[in-house]
């Protein structure tokens, strides 16, 4: 569901939605969720000194705790 999530956002801001790429990397309590992007598009993720990402992660951290896990957001280039 978080994965979905994350995709979601992310196509939503991009250019190039069809390379938006969300894998999942699953512990006991702690999920880590990669997002790759294409190049042109990793500006428009990050945002203006790092605000997209921080608003992502705050989502996906608000989402997770109704799920009780952790999860975090690694954006990769």
């Amino acid at each position: 569901m978080l994965k979905e999530l994350v995709e979601y956002i992310a196509k939503a801001l991009v250019d190039k939605p069809e390379e938006v790429l969300v894998t999942e990397i699953g512990g006991e309590q702690t999920v880590v969720y990669e997002l790759r992007v294409s190049k042109d598009d990793l500006g428009k993720i990050i945002g203006k000194q790092g605000r997209t990402a921080r608003a992502i992660r705050t989502i996906l951290g608000a989402a997770s705790i109704k799920l009780k896990k952790r999860a975090m957001l690694e954006i990769l280039e």
